[in-house]
């Protein structure tokens, strides 16, 4: 007993993240036969966690379908915003404007990208977020961008506000674009995805696969949000609550 007691407290994780962040494996390589130690959760904290997801309550993630938004509408559109950005924090957009090509070809290349072998994927890594960017991340940016324009003006609309009141303040001036990707894990019963946390931004548009996995908190339930096709997830922010005491947006938890 008092061997294992000085294992673990001779453990030192922020030396093994480290290490491994020098070897330039990216994702990939956290998972081989074994389970890098910093992923694995203690088994009260697991079993803690499995406990709390059971529910037998139904809920279901709000689908904004942005159709006619320019149009006859939009006032439905905007009250379908507020209501899910005050209850949920959390929603689902289709028709959009984004094509589906353009959605299928960014999945691709993450894809293609985090599956090849080490040594071809190691001259791309860096820190460095001004590297450029590959020509399916480039037209899926441009679609983004005016999508996140799209939304702006409809939030600030939903608030009560001119439609140009979140982009006059900062809120969508900036942005960046991260690429997750979850290989099979090797062994799933000593460890969990992310945990429970909220995003530290204004916006969050997220464009999801359909692999399973992605769940919010809501009414002290954890709840899938299922992989529609052609659809983004949105996920409101810690920092655009902050920025008036006003506004009862909620910011999701997931």
């Amino acid at each position: 007993m008092e061997v294992i007691s000085q294992e673990v407290s001779s453990y030192d994780r922020a030396k093994e993240v480290e290490d491994f962040d020098e070897t330039k494996a990216g994702v990939k390589g956290l998972v081989t036969l074994v389970l890098s130690r910093f992923f694995i959760h203690p088994l009260e904290n697991l079993q803690s966690l499995n406990a709390s997801s059971t529910t037998t309550v139904y809920f279901q993630v709000p689908v904004i379908d942005l159709e006619g938004f320019e149009g006859s509408q939009r006032k439905e559109i905007l009250d379908g915003i507020l209501a899910a950005s005050e209850t949920w924090g959390f929603f689902q957009v289709v028709n959009h404007g984004v094509p589906l090509c353009i959605m299928d070809g960014m999945l691709e290349g993450v894809r293609r990208f985090h599956e090849q072998p080490k040594d071809v994927k190691i001259e791309w890594y860096s820190r460095d977020y001004k590297q450029p960017v590959r020509e399916a991340e480039s037209e899926y940016i441009k679609h983004r961008i005016k999508l996140r324009k799209t939304l702006s003006e409809l939030l600030s609309e939903a608030l009560g506000l001119h439609s140009d009141y979140l982009a006059s303040i900062g809120c969508m001036e900036t942005e960046s674009l991260v690429c997750h990707y979850y290989p099979a894990c090797p062994e799933p019963d000593l460890t969990l995805g992310a945990t429970k946390h909220s995003d530290p931004s204004f916006l969050t548009i997220l464009l999801q696969d359909n692999n399973r996995g992605l769940q919010v908190h809501h009414q002290s339930n954890w709840v899938d949000v299922p992989s529609l096709p052609g659809a983004f997830v949105i996920n409101i922010g810690d920092f655009i609550q902050g920025q008036r005491s006003g506004w009862k947006l909620k910011p999701s938890s997931f």
